[in-house]
């Protein structure tokens, strides 16, 4: 049996495997406010806001969500929000020391944080520990660029479960509106018709610090696995009984989950 070290989170799996997953349908509300899944809001820039107002946002950090555009060298690449992309683009310069695949979909979003420089690649370098091949870049020298510390897919609850594969094992930003709730750490985000798949079942790795309600619009990031009992039994540190495993296989069995790592209601 997993270690657990966080005895509010112990009760609730407790009542969890005692009672029965489906059981608290409400019970959400009454979750203590001690723990801290619930953290600040990111707030979310207008790329046309950085590239008019540029002096404004130079040297600060920045959240930005946006289509790709294009790649640019090896680990970079172009957004923007303009309509139809005729806007100016800004420049993504990957530095959160790992690499970061692009959506082959254009219509799967990326969210990154990071501050905002003058791309100036000599300064660039030297403070982010960089190697950045001037060539790629001679179109954007000396205008903003966001230097990311952090970049994730951004895509809507039912581009994940319409192709939960593109997804596995990647960490996301999602935004949705909260569908069911099927337990203190469990819930569905609903999902949009445009894309056609189900409602995303969410797992909280502990119960949020705020109330969660239904039809409340929440913005959740974490990684998106198939939803394999064993597996998240092992790597969070849940015990369910054999009754609660059997009904969360039956229900839920090889199904995309997105396991919370910071969560904020909108």
């Amino acid at each position: 049996m997993a270690r657990n070290d966080n005895p509010q989170r112990g009760d609730f799996l407790q009542a969890l495997s005692k009672v029965g997953v489906l059981v608290f349908l409400v019970a959400i509300a009454m979750v203590a406010r001690s723990c801290s899944l619930f953290n600040a809001k990111a707030t979310i820039t207008n790329i046309s806001e950085i590239t008019e107002n540029t002096k404004e946002f130079i040297g600060n950090s920045a959240t930005i969500k946006s289509r790709v555009i294009e790649k640019v060298g090896l680990s970079s690449f172009t957004v923007s929000d303009a309509r139809f992309f005729r806007g100016d683009p800004l420049v993504v310069v990957n530095a959160s020391g790992a690499p970061f695949d692009l959506p082959s979909d254009q219509n799967i979003k990326v969210q990154v944080t990071g501050q905002v420089r003058n791309l100036v690649i000599p300064k660039i370098e030297q403070e982010f520990n960089l190697n950045i091949d001037d060539k790629s870049y001679k179109d954007y020298i000396n205008k903003p660029a966001i230097i990311a510390r952090y970049i994730v897919l951004a895509p809507q609850p039912g581009q994940i479960t319409q192709h939960p594969e593109q997804y596995y094992r990647r960490k996301v930003a999602v935004k949705g509106k909260v569908e069911n709730i099927r337990s203190p750490v469990l819930l569905t985000l609903h999902e949009n018709q445009l894309f056609g798949g189900e409602d995303l079942l969410v797992l909280l790795k502990a119960p949020p610090k705020v109330a969660i309600n239904q039809n409340q619009t929440v913005s959740i990031r974490g990684e998106v696995r198939p939803f394999v009992v064993a597996e998240i039994e092992r790597d969070y540190g849940f015990t369910w009984d054999l009754n609660v495993k059997r009904e969360l296989e039956g229900k839920y069995g090889n199904r995309p989950i997105l396991v919370a790592e910071t969560a904020y209601p909108e």
